[in-house]
This record gives C-alpha cells, sequence and structure tokens, in this order.
C-alpha cells in the first residue's frame, strides 16, 4: 500500500513538473519570436535571476514577511467575524431575512473600491490596508460559514438531540464536525481574497511590501522584477493553499470518510 502511495505520488509529481516544462518553454518560444521588446517581456531565465537576486538580497525576504504580517492579522479578524457573522444568519431566520440580501451584494464589490474610504478614514497607513483584506475576505468567510450550517443535514441533529445533545454539546459534537470540511473550503477561499485583497492595498499607496516591488518595478521599466515578485506572490500563495489549508481539508475528509487515501 506505501509503495503504491509514494508511486501515485511521483506520477503526479512528473506531471506536474511536466506541465511546468511546457509553461517555460512556451513563455521562451514568444521571448523569442520578439512580439515585445526584451526589456518589456524578459525571457524564463532573466526573471529567475531577478528572483534569486531579490531573495539573496533580502528585498523579497523582508517584503513576504511584511505581506504576510498584514494579511494574516487581516484575516485572523474576518475569520472570527465571518465565523461569528455567518452562524448568525443561519441560525436566526429574521436576521438572515434582513441582513442576507446586503451581504450578498457587499460580496460583489471588488476589495479595491474599499480603498477611497480606508484612506479617508485611516489615512496612508496599515490600518487602511488591513481595512481593505478584512472588507475583502470577511463576507466570502459569512457566506461560506453560513452554507456550512444551512447543508447539516437534519437527521445529524435529530439524532444527536435523542442521544441527549443539548446546546453546547450540541454543537460541539454535532453542528462543528459536520461542518468543518466545508468551514476548511471556506478558509481557503477566503485565503485566496484576503492575499488578492492585500496585493489591491499595497499596490496602490506606498508601502513595503510585495505589491510596492511590483509598482517598484513598473516605475523601474523592470519587467524582470515585475514578472519575479508576480512569481513569488504565486509560490507563497500556492503553498499555503496546498500544503496548509489542502493539507488540512484531506486529513479531515479522510477521517470523515469522504476520500480515500
Amino acid at each position: 500500500m506505501l509503495a503504491m502511495q509514494v508511486k501515485e505520488k511521483i506520477k503526479k509529481f512528473i506531471k506536474r513538473t511536466i506541465f511546468l516544462g511546457l509553461v517555460f518553454l512556451f513563455w521562451w518560444l514568444i521571448f523569442k519570436a520578439h512580439f515585445w521588446p526584451t526589456w518589456l517581456f524578459p525571457s524564463p531565465i532573466t526573471v529567475l535571476r531577478a528572483l534569486i537576486k531579490g531573495l539573496v538580497n533580502g528585498s523579497f525576504v523582508w517584503g513576504a514577511l511584511i505581506s504576510l504580517k498584514r494579511v494574516f492579522l487581516g484575516f485572523g479578524v474576518s475569520l472570527i467575524l465571518g465565523t461569528i457573522l455567518g452562524f448568525s444568519l443561519a441560525k436566526l431566520k429574521k436576521f438572515e431575512e434582513v441582513v442576507n440580501p446586503f451581504i450578498l451584494g457587499l460580496q460583489t464589490l471588488p476589495s479595491i473600491c474599499w480603498l477611497p474610504l480606508a484612506l479617508l478614514w485611516f489615512g496612508l497607513n496599515e490600518k487602511a490596508i488591513i481595512f481593505i483584506i478584512i472588507m475583502g475576505t470577511v463576507l466570502s468567510m459569512t457566506i461560506a460559514v453560513k452554507s456550512a450550517v444551512k447543508n447539516i443535514p437534519p437527521a445529524y441533529i435529530a439524532v444527536g438531540r435523542m442521544l441527549g445533545a443539548r446546546r453546547f454539546n450540541l454543537y460541539r459534537f454535532v453542528i462543528i464536525p459536520a461542518i468543518l470540511p466545508s468551514y476548511i473550503n471556506g478558509l481557503r477561499q477566503s485565503w485566496s481574497f484576503a492575499w488578492r485583497s492585500l496585493m489591491s492595498g499595497e499596490m496602490l499607496f506606498i508601502t513595503i511590501g510585495l505589491g510596492q516591488l511590483l509598482m517598484f518595478g513598473r516605475e523601474l521599466n523592470d519587467m524582470a522584477l515585475v514578472m519575479a515578485v508576480m512569481m513569488l506572490i504565486i509560490l507563497i500563495g500556492t503553498v499555503f493553499d496546498q500544503f496548509i489549508f489542502g493539507a488540512i481539508e484531506k486529513r479531515l475528509l479522510l477521517k470523515w470518510g469522504l476520500e480515500k487515501d
């Protein structure tokens, strides 16, 4: 069994490596076709050198750490608020009837639209960026939690009550375990919204972070720097999505018997 799992993982790794190689080959072919000047569309090697340079001199490392600090703070607040609001919408019918249309409407609003208000209310500082992250993330988390709670099979609640689960114990032993797979999926989605909102906030006014490095590269017409930062943003987002939230979700699905090992 273990040998089969290792073999399957190797096959998956090879497939992904081949796909990534094809992407870089396509990129190199476009570069060689000279549709754009080399300064405007650099080669993969040039971008890789810019990425290594940024990591070695520490600018990418510090930018990533500062951006992660902001996104963790905003994401954490959104997680708490979204969970409370989601449970309230799912359990309080009258509250849902009044608030739900506004939640759905605000969810369609891009996070960048909150920037003018953030600047007027908080000024050019960290609070403005955190506010943009929260507003771009909390509603997604709210909708995910509400849907997870509402989609619990009624039979689960009935059986829990028959077995004596009431109030706190009903939430502890029935409701929370039942929503966990959907809740983790909501976390993954909300993380992506938080990461995008962070970049929107950092790119539009001067502040240390990955978004500022993107704008710095644009102002210098250094497309290699811009693409290197973009690759770093994609890499960080993928690592958190696949190796943290994805791993937690997979363990839960295996535990619940919803996925085979």
